[in-house]
């Protein structure tokens, strides 16, 4: 903190400077007298400086890299001893097309998968189900079998590479899968690692891809946290996602505050349960939105740092893995333009930027035309490019934490902190994440969130170009990639040949054990693990969690 003669000297010259420098060139340009608000209503000052921080203590509030509260990252060294992982999101159509998919990604330099799923697969579906009917890959890859799963991977080293997979309510089945096609590789489940996204309170609170109700639903997480430690321990068996969140309309500070609570309520979850925090905690990684506004994100992944290591050592963590904040980072396909799709690129790149700056451990950066379609293989090769120049040749991996310090980053970093917590007030006030969740709290303020971007860009408030500035008529002329068409043809099939040729005695046994368990309280993932090896289907597991648990209706909150 500043001592108390040299912050009085700063007042008074920053005093002296406003009246009489400031002032004047405010007067003589009337266009900037407006105030200035960042995405999340913050107003702006025109200028910080150290009295603007004083009230920080450097050593508790900010610190050193690699130590509580790990404001300036989890790691001593971040980038200079080991580049963020590079993933890109992919799954398309068939598995066959997605693993061509991944070939290529791999062999251009990505050094992670991600697993996109079309939505009958997020939902718990066969493809061959009257509901999947004309969804069949869309937005993500079909798998509804381990048949499946063993085609999406084919030829690729489980144990040599991680898969994070973008899945929640049926999590703990495609994670069986990804498990049972290992071990039938010969791959033991302690040698393979990545991350399941499994966040249901997100999917009830923004994206909507739920299954089951809220207690079921925690249910199967904690148990994929006990099965996870134990059994596959390089596993991130969470991925807390604010990016949905984010991505249905909300603000960075909604984003973050949403987000580490449903971290914290999981965590509590687990503990109600009997586990032991610094056991679990360790795996525990979080997804995060890379938005326009450059320092607010930033800040954003700064603050979250701090407030999680001091929320987990709140809740009797002793491990220093169980306060680390590790998470991937994709960048904003909300703020992609179908107009004038190639400026994409230079949003993604900032907004990667951010990420890299913010000290992300995974990134994905989006493709030029995912405001029209699934990326072709030259537009997602350049998304990975952005990723591999800033690497390579911006120099912001040289040093840990750059912008540490600046006023104004650490002001907004600071700022971010103070009103997450406001949030944190709100939802306890409300009885907890749950009950704020059954009673729309989430819901509604982001929806208010949403409507008030909207009307500011409406109204030339807030600037996008290419949409609401420098407009061009002209047709778009960047190739579009189609998919197979038959390819859901082919997965019918291949469903139809998997019931016929499996052993079904052994599948029923299965699933009737599952059911057995499900209804009692043993850990479920020895009982799926069972049944996806047996060749049951996604869609057959989740109608016997359907049938035991019950589906999960929102309540009209409106």
């Amino acid at each position: 903190m500043m001592e108390k003669e040299k912050l009085r000297q700063m007042q008074e010259k920053r005093q002296n400077w406003e009246s009489s420098v400031y002032k004047k060139a405010v007067q003589e340009n009337q266009e900037r007298k407006q105030k200035f608000k960042n995405l999340s209503g913050i107003e702006i000052q025109h200028l910080f400086t150290p009295e603007d921080t004083a009230h920080l203590n450097y050593l508790e509030d900010i610190g050193f890299p690699g130590q509580f509260p790990y404001l300036r990252g989890i790691h001593p060294t971040l980038y200079r001893t080991r580049l963020w992982t590079m993933r890109q999101f992919a799954g398309f159509g068939s598995a066959e097309e997605t693993n061509q998919r991944y070939h290529y990604l791999l062999e251009h330099g990505e050094t992670g998968l991600s697993v996109a799923f079309d939505y009958p697969t997020l939902y718990g579906y066969d493809t061959d189900h009257p509901l999947a009917r004309g969804e069949f890959g869309k937005c993500g890859v079909a798998v509804s079998s381990l048949k499946d799963m063993e085609i999406l991977f084919k030829g690729i080293p489980l144990d040599k590479i991680t898969t994070s997979m973008t899945i929640n309510g049926p999590a703990a089945v495609i994670w069986a899968m990804y498990i049972a096609n290992a071990e039938n590789q010969g791959i033991r489940k302690d040698m393979i690692g990545g991350t399941i996204q499994n966040d249901i309170l997100k999917e009830y609170i923004a994206q909507k891809s739920y299954i089951f109700p809220p207690e079921p639903s925690m249910r199967l997480i904690v148990d994929t946290f006990e099965y996870g430690s134990t059994h596959v321990p390089k596993w991130n068996t969470i991925s807390i996602s604010g990016y949905h969140i984010r991505e249905a309309g909300s603000t960075a500070i909604q984003e973050l505050a949403f987000t580490l609570g449903d971290g914290i309520e999981y965590v509590k979850a687990a503990v109600k349960r009997g586990l032991v925090l610094d056991d679990f905690a360790p795996r525990l990684s979080f997804f995060f939105n890379a938005h326009n506004d450059f320092f607010e994100e930033i800040a954003k992944y700064r603050a979250a740092r701090r407030i999680w290591a001091r929320e987990m050592k709140k809740l009797g963590a002793k491990k220093q893995r169980s306060l680390w904040m590790r998470f991937h980072t994709q960048t904003a396909g909300c703020s992609l333009t179908a107009q004038q799709p190639e400026i994409n690129i230079v949003r993604v790149t900032m907004q990667a930027l951010a990420a890299v700056l913010g000290g992300t451990q995974s990134l994905h950066t989006n493709s030029m035309d995912e405001a029209l379609a699934l990326p072709s293989e030259k537009a997602v090769r350049i998304a990975l490019r952005t990723q591999q120049i800033l690497a390579e040749e911006s120099g912001v991996t040289d040093t840990v934490d750059p912008l540490g310090g600046s006023y104004y980053v650490e002001w907004l970093t600071d700022t971010m902190e103070q009103e997450t917590y406001k949030y944190f007030d709100k939802v306890e006030r409300l009885g907890g994440v749950i009950p704020a969740i059954e009673k729309g709290f989430f819901q509604k303020e982001i929806a208010e969130s949403a409507y008030r971007y909207q009307k500011e860009v409406d109204a030339n408030q807030r600037i996008l170009v290419g949409v609401n500035r420098y407009q061009l008529d002209e047709e778009i002329s960047i190739p579009i990639l189609k998919m197979d068409e038959k390819g859901e043809e082919r997965q019918i099939n291949r469903l139809k040949t998997l019931r016929h040729e499996r052993d079904n005695s052994k599948v029923d046994a299965h699933l009737k054990r599952l059911q057995k368990a499900a209804a009692g309280e043993e850990n479920l993932m020895p009982f799926i693990l069972d049944c996806v090896h047996s060749y049951a289907t996604l869609g057959e597991v989740c109608d016997v969690l359907r049938e035991v648990f019950g589906e999960y209706r929102e309540p009209a909150i409106y």
